[in-house]
């Protein structure tokens, strides 16, 4: 019996020691530089200590304006997360195209990430084809997305979510999914939107 203890407090160990030395400091930088970490963004003084603080950034082969949109239309029953469909989308693939019915999203508004779109982020304000900032309507989480240009043709997309973890309330279990797997499903979005955003460098919108 206590070799077993003994082993199971081992792997414990060494997994906290490689989570915490290794793959947390991944996670809350991945693709992003020193200076991208370190700048101000809008909506950081929403969650003041976070418990997580992740700044993820990715370039874009497109202009701001070509880079937008496709923020602008993200959610669940909208047109996706750009990830991983099965668990984010309801198995449904995330839009190719830029959608017009959901390029009006306003200050106020829902940003869908349940099934039946009644819950998810808020909009707190934007500046069009330069940031987007999601809150919780409490000051709990805050999520930005800011698009810096590099040149005519190239940006940077920077992504930063901050989280003030409440372990006695029903979000623990959020929390938990965040801390652990927030960057798999997070790279493969920016991925997911640089991809989309290179394939249609130049704006053009659907009929109707």
């Amino acid at each position: 019996m206590w070799p077993i203890l003994f082993l199971v407090l081992a792997i414990l160990i060494l997994f906290g020691v490689l989570y915490f030395r290794i793959y947390r400091h991944w996670q809350l930088t991945w693709g992003a530089t020193q200076a991208e970490v370190e700048r101000s963004l809008p909506g950081d003084d929403i969650v003041p200590n976070p418990s997580f603080d992740a700044t993820r950034a990715v370039t874009i082969q497109a202009p701001p304006a070509s880079v937008f949109p496709w923020i602008m239309q993200i959610g669940i029953n909208r047109a996706g997360w750009y990830s991983y469909d099965l668990l984010d989308n309801l198995g449904r693939k995330s839009a190719d195209n830029l959608l017009l019915k959901f390029q009006n999203l306003q200050t106020g508004d829902l940003v869908p990430m349940s099934p039946d779109g009644k819950h998810g982020i808020w909009v707190k304000a934007f500046e069009r084809d330069r940031w987007m900032l999601w809150w919780d309507k409490v000051g709990d989480t805050s999520w930005v997305w800011v698009i810096v240009p590099q040149g005519d043709q190239s940006c940077r997309l920077i992504t930063r979510v901050r989280m003030r973890y409440r372990w006695l309330s029903l979000s623990s279990p959020f929390n938990l999914l965040v801390e652990f797997f927030d960057l798999p499903m997070m790279r493969k979005c920016m991925l997911g939107i640089k991809r989309r955003a290179e394939a249609l460098t130049t704006v053009s919108w659907p009929r109707g």
